[in-house]
């Protein structure tokens, strides 16, 4: 007899047939149409980006666990659960590498505009029109706004780049980096600021009008970390004003919903969330996600908890 699990979002194709391999999966949709549903679910599997809601975990009587792919569980109410002797976990490290990946390569795509060159060559105005000098990032003073895994990784895969680290967290780790307790200082001192802090209520705007100012109309924002960082109406204003030269955003307040107004801009680059978009990523992290969950329902132990 497979366990019932409860899905909260979707998932790429092959990992869906590898939940339904071992799980019978229901939705939101199918436990409010049908009521004993709820007393069958002892799990839910969800992604990072996604919300679990509160109301709806008080009213599944036998849920045990809560699975996440992905390293975030900032929309998973996590006291609650722990309230209700309900286990939470995620899949750290799993996802490290595409992240650092796709941070160094927004960092590039934002300093040497390269969407914009793609777009100059297709519409034929090679040899027509001059193409604008670019930004190198080599040489570049980068401030990182949290360094964790994926922080590390990140600095890591800058060092190959010749640029200044620093970093802001809650502690001083001790690392071969600069470490700066001030974010103010720490973005008045950076020409790229790059966030990669958890989110939640404790960062919730740590990145607002003060910092996008102490940063300066010739340096840049990259978020990779979690919508809820950065306060976008400020960003917005940094943006349309000059105030930053510029940004690349894989992370929105409201995704997939975002703020017309970035559409406008020519100097954000806007990425669909996509940091462990890669066959290999999820496919670990699926592993990982559905490894949590047999093991709880085998003896009540998982691998990752939160």
């Amino acid at each position: 007899m497979k366990e019932h699990l409860l899905q909260i979002g979707e998932f790429p194709p092959f990992v869906q047939a590898m939940i339904d391999e071992r799980y019978q999966c229901h939705h939101r949709s199918d436990i409010e149409r049908d009521e004993g549903l709820r007393i069958r679910v002892r799990g839910i599997i969800t992604r990072s980006n996604y919300e679990v809601p509160a109301d709806l975990v008080r009213t599944l009587p036998h849920l045990g666990i809560i699975a996440t792919c992905g390293v975030g569980y900032d929309g998973i109410p996590v006291e609650l659960a722990r309230d209700l002797g309900i286990r939470v976990t995620n899949t750290p490290d799993v996802l490290n590498s595409a992240v650092a990946e796709l941070a160094i390569g927004m960092m590039l795509s934002l300093l040497r505009r390269l969407p914009a060159a793609d777009r100059y060559v297709r519409a034929g105005r090679w040899g027509a029109v001059q193409w604008p000098l670019g930004e190198s990032l080599a040489g570049k003073r980068v401030g990182m706004v949290g360094l964790g895994r994926i922080g590390k990784e990140i600095a890591a895969r800058l060092e190959g780049f010749d640029v200044r680290l620093a970093y802001h967290g809650r502690t001083d780790q001790g690392l071969r980096y600069r470490f700066q307790p001030d974010i103010l200082a720490l973005a008045n001192d950076s020409d790229i600021l790059v966030v990669t802090a958890p989110g939640g209520p404790a960062t919730r705007h740590l990145i607002g009008r003060e910092v996008l100012r102490a940063l300066g109309p010739d340096a840049y924002l990259v978020n990779i970390a979690r919508g809820s960082l950065v306060d976008e109406d400020s960003l917005l204003e940094a943006l349309a004003g000059g105030i930053i030269a510029g940004a690349a955003l894989d992370v929105y307040e409201n995704e997939p919903r975002i703020d017309q107004r970035f559409l406008e801009l020519e100097n954000v680059l806007l990425l669909p969330h996509i940091g462990s978009a890669t066959h290999q990523t999820r496919h670990a992290m699926a592993i990982l996600a559905l490894n949590n969950l047999e093991h709880f329902f085998r003896d009540g132990s998982v691998l990752t908890p939160v």
